[in-house]
């Protein structure tokens, strides 16, 4: 499907933009469970396929590949457990009762599977604050870094039992994205009721195609999505499988969505091929792949034509080309960068309070500095602290 990096235990560089690339195959790997796939209709864990999953990671890590697992199903295994209706999603208190119980549940599933083995587990829940905010997202990123290099495999999933509508990640997709920036990986899996992204719904149109390869998360392919799932058990979709991908991509990191419907997925996808592959289109690092995986952010700035085409040319954002300003945010908040369409451009450090900001929109340096009273800043994102996504 792609050029194999190999085995290596080491952080690893980013694949060039657009090159081949096997996620597969990558050093450091994020695998993805939904739901779906995970439990069955009665609610319970659906035991020897987990364990075929386990057995691709025991063979993997046996190769040399380091594997970070992002597992669903915790929300349905307790709903099951304390006999909630609609599957624990009645209310919110519902919904973070039958987390609590069943992150014992799948914690237990993991433990116990991967200690056969021989591997040792580790339970990460992670909240949207986590990896949202600069500070603890670096703790996030050093602790499942020494975990790998300890020999351990961490099963992340988002904390549902503290986390809101207000503070949560919504979907595992994009937690997998984001963990996969945090960890250095240069790979992420989507284990998948549906065997990739279709030009159309496959399930009502007989002339749907699935796209092996994407190179571009343009209009056309987001429109390809719906953010309905076929279990109705997960909260995540199509759509949130893309926004995954863009948030991966925006780091230089390769995504694949494939089927996790057959017996030892992994292996299967690794030797069948299938699925839809999401090449990277750049490789940003460090703060700048923090910055574009955010998800939250304090406010907005839309450009004109020709700041939109002098951002994809490397320059800073200067307060000349932007068009509209919203949020009350302050210097050093994350702010998104809309182009002329309204399309997201970019994720990037405020270099001015929202008033201030707004007081020089559209004007050349020359004339800022009467508005504001002191010498304006270079630029309202420096190049420096902005990253296209």
């Amino acid at each position: 499907m792609g050029a194999d990096l190999g085995t290596s235990a080491g952080s690893p560089p980013g694949p060039a933009p657009g090159a081949a690339f096997d996620p597969a195959n990558c050093p450091r790997l994020v695998v993805k469970i939904g739901s779906s796939l995970l439990v069955d209709a009665a609610g319970a864990v659906r035991s020897q396929w987990l364990a075929g999953v386990v057995a691709d990671v025991a063979q993997r890590r046996a190769a040399g590949q380091q594997i970070l697992i992002v597992s669903s199903g915790a929300s349905a295994l307790g709903a099951r457990r304390l006999g909630l209706e609609k599957g624990g999603r009645a209310s919110l208190e519902d919904a973070q009762a039958a987390a609590a119980v069943g992150q014992v549940a799948l914690a237990g599933a993991w433990e116990a599977l991967l200690a056969a083995q021989g591997l040792t587990a580790a339970q990460v829940l992670l909240t949207l604050g986590d990896l949202e905010d600069r500070r603890r997202y670096l703790n996030v990123a050093a602790t499942t870094r020494r975990l790998l290099d300890l020999g351990a495999v961490p099963v992340l999933n988002e904390n549902d039992t503290v986390a809101t509508t207000e503070i949560r990640f919504g979907d595992n997709d994009r937690l997998a994205a984001r963990a996969a920036q945090a960890a250095g990986a240069s790979g992420v899996i989507l284990l998948s009721d549906v065997d990739g992204l279709y030009t159309a719904n496959p399930a009502t149109d007989p002339a749907a195609k699935r796209l092996a390869v994407v190179k571009a998360l343009t209009p056309e392919i987001m429109a390809m999505a719906t953010g309905e799932t076929r279990s109705g058990m997960g909260s995540g979709g199509m759509v949130a499988k893309l926004l995954a991908a863009r948030m991966a991509g925006a780091a230089g990191i390769a995504l694949a969505i494939c089927d996790g419907r057959v017996e030892s997925p992994l292996t299967h996808f690794a030797n069948a091929g299938g699925g839809t592959l999401f090449l990277p289109p750049r490789a940003a690092k460090g703060r700048k792949a923090w910055l574009a995986g955010r998800i939250t952010v304090a406010g907005s700035l839309s450009v004109d034509a020709g700041a939109a085409a002098a951002l994809k040319r490397g320059a800073s954002l200067l307060a000349a080309g932007v068009t509209q300003i919203e949020g009350r945010f302050r210097r050093g908040d994350v702010v998104a960068i809309l182009g002329p369409d309204g399309d997201a451009l970019g994720r990037g450090l405020a270099g001015y309070d929202a008033d201030d900001a707004r007081a020089i929109r559209g004007l050349r340096g020359d004339a800022q500095a009467a508005v504001l009273g002191y010498a304006p800043r270079t630029a309202l994102v420096h190049a420096d602290h902005l990253v296209l996504i």
